[in-house]
């Protein structure tokens, strides 16, 4: 099964995110939080074999977000 690894750098660590199913790890490297990744999604797989990800993967894109001025009330 193919799945999508969103991974962000938290701190020291990196937390790597599976999109399609809710699962997360982490590790001090990219390779080690990917790693991880995998285990944690074995695991979840044998203990749920029933969960599925999509057929097809997700897009992915950045979203930009400007906040407005906050007005005071005199």
């Amino acid at each position: 099964m193919r799945f999508t690894a969103a991974i962000t750098r938290e701190g020291r660590w990196y937390v790597a995110r599976c999109i399609e199913i809710e699962v997360a790890s982490q590790g001090e490297t990219f390779e080690t939080a990917l790693e991880n990744l995998k285990e944690a999604l074995d695991l979840r797989l044998e203990d749920e074999p029933d969960v599925v990800g999509q057929s097809e993967p997700p897009i992915i894109a950045s979203v930009e977000v400007v906040p407005e001025r906050r007005r005071t009330v005199a």
